[in-house]
Order: C-alpha cells, then sequence, then structure tokens
C-alpha cells in the first residue's frame, strides 16, 4: 500500500504541477540585468586603476615612497649633484631637479592615496560586496519561491486526492496541514521580495553616488596635476636663471646679440679672439681667409672658442685655422652681421654707378646697424683695413677680402638658386664689402682697440703657407665639405677660391700691383685698361661733416658693380653679362 501511495504522489505532481511563480515586477528584472553589467564594469575599472597605482597598495605613505619611481629618480639626481658639485652648471641643475622630482614624489603619493581611499575602494565594494549581496538575496528569493511553489503542489495534489479517499477526515486534516505549510512559504517569499526590492530599488538610487567616483577621480586627479604644476612653475625661473647666470655658453651658431648679453661684451669673443691673434701672427700670411685649414684643426679652434678657452701659443702656429674660425663664426650667424632687414638697402647702395651716392648710401645703411651689429662690423672692417696693408706679402687686397669674406657678411634670407646666389648676389656685396675696407678710416672714424679683453696673440710669426693646399684638406669631413642647403650660408672656401679665380681669368688676369693705386687689369673687351684706385684720389669727408662723398675716380668695388655695364668701359655694355656666364660656367664645374 506504501508503495502504491508514493506512486500515486509522483503522478499527481508530475500530473498538477504548477509553473513557477514570478514575484518581481518587471522593473525590478531590468534592474536585476543592469546590477550584472555595472558589476562587470566597476570590476574592470577598479582592476585597471589599480594597475595605474605606482606605490604599492594598501601601504603607507612611508613605504609607498621607497619603490616610488620618482623617489628613486630623485635620490639619483641629488647623488648626481653631488659627484658633480654645486659650482658646476651640471650639478646646479641635477640638484634643482633633484629637489623637484621628490616634491613631485610626494605629491604623487597623496594623489595615490587619496584615489585609494574615494574610488578604488569604493569600485571594489560595488563590484565586489554590494552587488553581489543582492544577487545572493536574489537567489535566495528563487529558492523560496520554489519552495512556496512545492507547498502549494503537494497541496493540491492531496486536495485532487481527498475525492479518492474514503476516509475523508484524515485527507482533510492533511490538507489543512499542507496549506499551512504553504501559507508559511508564501509569507517568507513576501518578506524577502519586500528586502530584496528596497535593495533594488536602492542601487537605483545610489547611481548617482556611483557615478560620483568617476568625478572624484578626475577632480583628483585635477588637483594633483595643479599643485605639480605649480611646483615646476615655480622652479623653471630658478633653472633658466641659473642658466642664464651660467657665462660660458656657446657662441657659435647663438645670435649675436643674445651672445653679447649673456657674456656682458661688446665684441663678440671668437671676433676679438680671432683678430687679436691674426694681428700678432697672420698679417703676413700670404692667402688669409682663402687658404683653407686643416678641418680637425679648425673643429677644435672652434670647439675651444665656444668654451671661451683658447691655447694662444698652439694657434699662434696656425693662422689659417684661426681665420677658418672667423668666418665660421660670422657664416654661423643666425643672422648675417650685417643684417637681413638692411640687406635691401645694401643691395640697393651697391647698385648706384655715381662715386658719390654710392658712398653716402653705404654710409646710411650702416648708420642703420644695430648697436651691436655696427660695433662689431666696425671692429672687424677695421682690422681688415689693417691686413690690406700688408697686401704686397699677403696677397689679400680689400678686392680678394670682400670675395672671401663677403659673403660670410651678408646673404639673403630668402632660399634662391645657389647658381644665381654665387652670381649676383654675391658680386653685388662683394661691390658692398670692397668700398667699405677701403675706406674704413671714412665709414668708422678714430682709433680702435683690438685687444679688448686679453691676450690672445703670440709675438711670433712664421710663414705657413707651404704647408696649406687651396683647395679643402683631405681629412675634412664630408660634412664640413658641403655646407647644407638648408642653411642658407655663404660659400665654402673652396667657393671663395673659385671666385678669386673668376675674376683671374680670361682677360681679367692682374698684371700688375701698386699699394696706393690697386692693382691694374686689363678690360678685357673694353679696348682700355681699368684702374682701381685703392683709396680716393681726394680726401673724402667723413658725412657728419659733409652729406655728400667728394672724389672723382671709382671705388675698387664698382668693378664688380653689377650694373648694365661699368661706367669705365661704357664702350662694352656686355660685360656684366660676360662676367655672369664665365662664373656661372665655373659654378657648374664645381
Amino acid at each position: 500500500g506504501s508503495v502504491v501511495s508514493f506512486l500515486t504522489d509522483i503522478f499527481l505532481n508530475v500530473l498538477f504541477r504548477a509553473e513557477k511563480t514570478e514575484v518581481l515586477s518587471e522593473d525590478l528584472l531590468q534592474v536585476e540585468k543592469r546590477l550584472e553589467l555595472v558589476k562587470q564594469v566597476s570590476h574592470s575599472t577598479h582592476k585597471k586603476l589599480t594597475a595605474c597605482l605606482q606605490g604599492q597598495q594598501g601601504a603607507e605613505a612611508d613605504k609607498r615612497s621607497k619603490k616610488l619611481p620618482l623617489t628613486t629618480l630623485a635620490q639619483c639626481l641629488t647623488e648626481g649633484s653631488a659627484i658633480l658639485g654645486d659650482d658646476t652648471l651640471l650639478g646646479k641643475m641635477l640638484k634643482l631637479c633633484g629637489e623637484t622630482e621628490d616634491k613631485l614624489a610626494q605629491e604623487l603619493i597623496h594623489f595615490e592615496l587619496q584615489v585609494e581611499r574615494d574610488v578604488i575602494e569604493p569600485l571594489f565594494l560595488l563590484a565586489e560586496v554590494e552587488i553581489p549581496n543582492i544577487q545572493k538575496q536574489r537567489k535566495h528569493l528563487a529558492k523560496l519561491v520554489l519552495d512556496m511553489d512545492s507547498s502549494r503542489t503537494r497541496w493540491q495534489q492531496t486536495s485532487k486526492s481527498s475525492g479518492l479517499s474514503s476516509s475523508l477526515q484524515p485527507a482533510g486534516a492533511k490538507a489543512d496541514a499542507l496549506r499551512e505549510e504553504m501559507e508559511e512559504a508564501a509569507n517568507r517569499v513576501e518578506i524577502c521580495r519586500d528586502q530584496l526590492s528596497a535593495d533594488m530599488y536602492s542601487f537605483v538610487a545610489k547611481e548617482i553616488d556611483y557615478a560620483n567616483y568617476f568625478q572624484t577621480l578626475i577632480e583628483v586627479q585635477a588637483e594633483y596635476h595643479r599643485k605639480s604644476l605649480t611646483l615646476l612653475q615655480a622652479v623653471l625661473p630658478q633653472i633658466k636663471a641659473q642658466q642664464e647666470a651660467w657665462v660660458e655658453k656657446p657662441s657659435f651658431g647663438k645670435p649675436l646679440e643674445e651672445h653679447l648679453t649673456i657674456s656682458g661684451r661688446e665684441i663678440a669673443f671668437p671676433i676679438e679672439a680671432c683678430v687679436t691673434m691674426l694681428l700678432e701672427c697672420g698679417m703676413q700670411e700670404e692667402g688669409l681667409f682663402r687658404v683653407a685649414p686643416s678641418a680637425s684643426k679648425l673643429k677644435k679652434l672652434k670647439a675651444a672658442l665656444d668654451c671661451c678657452v683658447v691655447d694662444v701659443q698652439e694657434y699662434s702656429a696656425d693662422p689659417h685655422a684661426i681665420a677658418g674660425a672667423l668666418k665660421s663664426y660670422l657664416r654661423e650667424l643666425p643672422e648675417p652681421l650685417m643684417t637681413f632687414e638692411l640687406y635691401d638697402e645694401w643691395i640697393q647702395a651697391s647698385n648706384i654707378q655715381e662715386q658719390d651716392k654710392k658712398l653716402q648710401a653705404l654710409w646710411n645703411a650702416c648708420e642703420k646697424l644695430p648697436k651691436a651689429n655696427h660695433n662689431n662690423i666696425r671692429y672687424l672692417i677695421k682690422f681688415l683695413s689693417k691686413l690690406s696693408e700688408y697686401q704686397d706679402v699677403n696677397k689679400m687686397t680689400p678686392s680678394n677680402m670682400a670675395i672671401v669674406l663677403g659673403p660670410n657678411l651678408l646673404w639673403p634670407q630668402a632660399e634662391g638658386n645657389i647658381t644665381e646666389m654665387m652670381t649676383t648676389v654675391s658680386l653685388q656685396i662683394v661691390g658692398i664689402i670692397e668700398p667699405i675696407i677701403q675706406h674704413a678710416d671714412w665709414f668708422f672714424p678714430g682709433e680702435i682697440e683690438f685687444n679688448i679683453t686679453g691676450n690672445y696673440g703670440s709675438p711670433v710669426h712664421v710663414n705657413h703657407n707651404a704647408n696649406y693646399s687651396s683647395m679643402p684638406s683631405p681629412d675634412m669631413d664630408p660634412a664640413d665639405r658641403r655646407q647644407p642647403e638648408q642653411a642658407r650660408r655663404p660659400l665654402s672656401v673652396a667657393t671663395d677660391n673659385m671666385m678669386l679665380e673668376f675674376y683671374k681669368k680670361d682677360g681679367f688676369k692682374e698684371v700688375g700691383t701698386n699699394s696706393t693705386q690697386g692693382p691694374l687689369w686689363p678690360a678685357g673687351g673694353c679696348g682700355r685698361p681699368v684702374r682701381w684706385p685703392a683709396v680716393p684720389s681726394q680726401p673724402v669727408p667723413h658725412p657728419a661733416q659733409h652729406p655728400v662723398a667728394l672724389w672723382t675716380e671709382l671705388p675698387s668695388g664698382v668693378l664688380l658693380g653689377l650694373g648694365p655695364a661699368l661706367p669705365s668701359c661704357s664702350s662694352s655694355p656686355g660685360l656684366s653679362f660676360c662676367l655672369y656666364k664665365h662664373f656661372e660656367q665655373i659654378a657648374s664645374h664645381s
């Protein structure tokens, strides 16, 4: 009988099983789905944010500081400062930077502690505690609902079977017991459902609090970066002040005004050092400024000048290296000594055919130079004028000096065709520099002290010209052989030589030299020779005394005047074109 009763219960349970009861509303079912999504996002964010911490998570500030990369860097910089010494620029920089990095490390520790407290830990609680508790409660409710449904099913089975039983009383008592059990289960479901619903609605209501975690993250980051920026902005002026106060700065390739301001000088150090040494050991050196020095010697001297340290005894035996360093300094200035601003005015002055007006125009341009440029060009021109007094020995006439140095004193700002620059522009610049050198005392009256700050010279003069070739040295680096086009710098030493040869080929060879009258050149197709006077045939008053220069013969630069025809060769209007074509051929083969 017991077996029959058991089988009957199974049959009725299958036959009368009720569907699972859903006790949550549609809104709460949507909240249940959102719970899982928020949990996933919070867990992922917590993991990535924790990975961003540089210090040890959960550790105190002191323990964090020891393992922080910024702290290690600060210690390294401070130790480096102690090794190099506070009296060196690098030592000062390392000390300042080390102190700053240490302060930044402390700000970083404070930032990470705040992020950990206000963002990382709340996200952990949300993803690993609060949402899992709600989900756990949801699973408990599902179990209670299942128990309630099972109790109801058993009660229904009992009620159905009572109709088949002959003893109604026992069946009624059993049904009552099952009913009580079902009611208790339903009561437990209701209590659990209410609690779960409250927690779910609370979760929805607190979403703004959860969003505030991320707002707090950005605010804490912003505050950290503001404090870090304040630290950096406070130390930057100190760093710059140390840099600016450091006198030993490179001069090659730096603006003239910047170098003079830093060094407290009126004449650029490379200019004064080279000129002073050349006055002692290079005035009689043949081909000075034209003969190429040894590339290694030139490089070494430039580096020494950049450090304001010059071994006078070593370089007094190598005047061509000194001259090469001076040319390099002028060539590497970001702006030519005669300025980009006045370039057009210089060129216009060179094109003037009347001698007195041309000199007046050149003088006007000189007076417009900035003070620093005017002082240095005056110093340099005075030296070149003195060098020309030895032209019988050194073969460097004002014309030759203008050819090799002119393109290093003035060049156009805009990049142009190299052939054009080597012809028209370079010839015009020569026509500017030559008369200024010839009449240096007229353009810059008064005596000048060359050795302003020290003695760079050597009393012994030796002719070293036999040791040099007019071509670049074999040990010259490829980078030194060829100037980059983008630098817009003047021509190289090799080009200087080529320009000199240009004036002496095909009917323009020097046939006579006189220290007072200058070289005599056959005029080629002009029909008669043209003589350039080394000095005006009449004394030329300074513009302050007479606004217009009075003289009857052309200065030497007029041969390079680049007008449609030379005034002394008016019968040959094609001379300028011949000059251009001849030089163009030389340039094409260089």
